[in-house]
């Protein structure tokens, strides 16, 4: 008789943060305390989730703060109450007055668990991110564990570039979570799920993706197995979607299918 399956709850996230830490924690507790109550030992909620402004304006900059900030140790204390782990993306400090990194956290009990601070920046469809937020730099990717599962960090347009992903398998990433505020338009949520579906697909290992919902994201919160299904869903509204993962699920998909074992190519840093 073979062994029960290793069952881990990760739950996606889905709310509009809004220029107030204050009333973001206080949608994060209540989406927390929700998601736990449904078994879920790790919760995604998207990018910008301690500030949010639209159009940006140097209240971005103003509202930034450290990764060891009130924000952070928000975080910590519902972590260490609730007995969980949460990522959700911070308006970082940066170097200068103007502008702030867009920095992906997670976080237990004990506090930081690793960070990422977003690369590709989103200038794009018209937008201009990086007049307003500078690049983190290339380094070797952050992980941290959930129950035996390895997590990995990304943020919202990095999902259009494989690489990203790809180097987040290679560090040992059972999932990747991606805080996102992937913005409306033509074509947009369908780009949003076929790439989800790819990273999930091309690397055989489970994405756990949270947006902003509608007028300005395209909410769709997902989560999508190693073999491309979605597990979870949340349509356009603020809420939670929860699925219990097989922890195993990764290792038995890349024995069938062995794609990242039998590739030829690897990633290398594009010259600037």
């Amino acid at each position: 008789m073979s062994a029960p399956a290793r069952s881990v709850g990760v739950a996606v996230a889905q709310f509009a943060p809004v220029a107030d830490t204050a009333a973001n924690v206080d949608a994060i507790a209540r989406l927390t305390a929700e998601a736990v109550r449904r078994g879920a030992r790790l919760v995604v909620f998207p990018e910008y989730a301690s500030y949010f402004v639209d159009p940006f304006d140097p209240t971005l900059a103003e509202h930034a703060q450290a990764l060891d900030g009130p924000f952070v140790r928000a975080l910590t204390d519902l972590a260490a109450q609730h007995d969980v782990h949460l990522v959700a993306g911070l308006v970082e400090r940066a170097g200068d007055e103007r502008h702030v990194h867009n920095t992906a956290v997670a976080v237990g009990a004990s506090g930081l668990l690793a960070r990422y601070r977003k690369l590709h920046l989103y200038d794009a469809f018209g937008q201009r991110e990086s007049d307003w937020v500078a690049p983190g730099a290339v380094e070797e990717p952050q992980t941290f564990e959930v129950d035996g599962l390895t997590v990995g960090l990304m943020t919202c347009y990095d999902l259009r570039f494989p690489e990203v992903a790809r180097l987040l398998a290679d560090a040992g990433a059972d999932l990747v979570a991606v805080p996102a505020e992937w913005v409306r338009g033509p074509l947009k949520e369908h780009h949003w799920r076929t790439l989800l579906h790819a990273r999930a697909i091309e690397n055989t290992l489970f994405v756990a993706a949270a947006d902003h919902p509608p007028p300005l994201g395209v909410g769709s919160s997902l989560i999508v197995d190693p073999q491309g299904v979605e597990v979870a869903a949340i349509g356009t509204g603020t809420d939670v979607a929860v699925a219990h993962l097989d922890a195993d699920a990764v290792e038995r998909v890349r024995r069938v299918n062995p794609a990242l074992r039998l590739r030829r190519f690897t990633v290398v840093e594009r010259p600037s």
